[in-house]
């Protein structure tokens, strides 16, 4: 086609062309341009080219199956093209807007539940470009059903990390669904501890040796990294302490969450039934009976436990309470006799490895939050707590420190480092069966997902759905409570 007759053509075209089609045009077209903006990357505008061939002028045959003779072609193919359809507009909706979550475990107790699903707003911190463009939507890294423990997503392309502006920033208190930092690596048959924390307990050559217990190692990019939900408790720059469970920010007490649990032993004078558990508020999962035997008689009773006249001792049970479930036990002399706290044991998994050898849950650090720019000095100490941000992090593969103590990054001697980027300290309300910074380390800014606002359905996994398996109380209430 010459050039006039191409011309004659566009211009046939153009003026054929509904004023619906070009009001539909319009709102995509400034829908599409506001996207470009807020992506901050003008040559994505070229791409208005296509939109306006696809509502306009149609010289890409996208609608061809229209026009088939074909009846099941028409028919298959419409299916085909709102199934694409949906597909695209859910991606970016996800990739951009928001998306829904189930809380999997209590760690978030009472503040959310297992069972709630929350929609998480990414707006919010502004949403990351998609790091790992090609994948499987509504698939966080491997495919459901006969084609599970398949990937389900691209290793190529990578895009390198961009986080669109947003209307606020992380502040403390908030809480925040983020790419789980450990699940960088993960033994494929043993998800559960992480491959890190595995490593720690059994030696980096037994993980690798192929045992199927273990199964293939695997490397996750960022943004198919497991999500993990917490409360933000430490901001980039702060020095967090924990103190007899109190969390110190910079020297300064911070206030307790309202529905914070810690683990408590709890004696009572009658055996408990389910309803007593039920007004309680305690999970079918954290009541938990002690199994006592005469051996354990003696050093009960020094802790305060009631004997019974024959020197038995009376039902013992363990299981996490906030404040407000404690104070409803001490108001009940007649069935709670006696309320201690769980003493927190020492745990050689906690984080970081051989500087938390003699720190417990309970009585933490004082530990630096890596912040963007802030340089800080490579001593043994410091490569011990930060070297998992410089290397797994912040992309300094080759970076070690020799016997001497000697720090090399990317293969050169150095003796400072200055952070590329911020990081966060995160911990669960449910402060004693909680998996959190304490065990895995800190959480980079380009881990960060998004900010739950909305409980969207709540299901009680204990009941059936028809006898108060849902919590119709918790539906469309705030995914954040302070």
């Amino acid at each position: 086609m010459d050039k006039n007759k191409f011309v004659a053509d566009l211009k046939s075209r153009i003026g054929s062309t509904k004023a619906t089609r070009w009001v539909r045009f319009g709102i995509v077209a400034l829908l599409f341009l506001g996207w470009v903006a807020w992506m901050g990357n003008w040559w994505l505008a070229l791409l208005l080219v296509l939109l306006f061939d696809i509502y306009i002028t149609g010289y890409i045959p996208f609608t061809w199956w229209k026009n088939s003779r074909s009846k099941t072609v028409r028919t298959v193919m419409s299916w085909v093209d709102a199934i694409v359809y949906a597909i695209v507009v859910v991606y970016f909706v996800f990739a951009f807007v928001g998306q829904n979550y189930q809380i999997p475990s209590s760690s978030l107790e009472k503040s959310l539940l297992v069972g709630d699903y929350l929609w998480v707003n990414k707006m919010a911190y502004g949403p990351r470009v998609p790091m790992t463009p090609v994948h499987f939507p509504l698939v966080q890294n491997t495919m459901p059903g006969w084609l599970g423990g398949t990937k389900s997503y691209l290793d190529s392309p990578q895009i390198k990390y961009h986080r669109l502006k947003g209307f606020d920033t992380v502040k403390t208190g908030d809480i925040v669904v983020f790419n789980f930092p450990a699940g960088d690596t993960v033994a494929s048959n043993m998800p559960n501890p992480d491959y890190h924390t595995l490593v720690r307990l059994y030696g980096h050559d037994v993980v690798n040796s192929g045992d199927p217990a273990f199964g293939e190692i695997i490397y996750r990019p960022v943004d198919r990294r497991e999500n993990y939900v917490k409360r933000t408790v430490g901001l980039p720059g702060q020095t967090i302490e924990i103190r007899s469970d109190s969390i110190y920010i910079d020297g300064s007490l911070q206030p307790m969450p309202a529905e914070a649990q810690h683990n408590y032993y709890f004696q009572t004078k009658r055996p408990l039934t389910d309803s007593d558990f039920d007004n309680l508020g305690i999970a079918v999962d954290d009541r938990h009976r002690i199994s006592i035997s005469p051996s354990d008689y003696p050093a009960l009773a020094s802790l305060g436990f009631d004997t019974n006249a024959d020197g038995t001792i009376p039902p013992i049970y363990f299981g996490p309470l906030t404040a407000g479930m404690r104070e409803q036990m001490l108001s009940q002399p007649n069935v709670f006799s006696h309320l201690m706290k769980q003493p927190a044991p020492t745990d050689d998994t906690l984080f970081p490895a051989g500087i938390a050898d003699d720190w417990t849950r309970a009585q933490y650090g004082p530990i630096w939050i890596p912040r963007r720019g802030v340089t800080i000095p490579l001593t043994r100490e410091n490569w011990d707590i930060y070297n998992r941000c410089i290397r797994n992090y912040e992309g300094h593969n080759d970076a070690y420190i020799d016997p001497n103590g000697t720090v090399y990054i990317d293969g050169k001697p150095a003796d400072s480092y200055t952070f590329g980027m911020d990081y966060y300290f995160m911990m669960g309300d449910n402060r004693d069966n909680s998996l959190d910074s304490r065990y895995w380390g800190f959480v980079p800014e380009d881990h960060i997902v998004g900010k739950p606002i909305m409980i969207l359905l709540s299901l009680d996994k204990d009941k059936g759905l028809f006898s108060g398996g849902i919590r119709w109380n918790r539906i469309l209430r705030s995914a954040n409570p302070k």
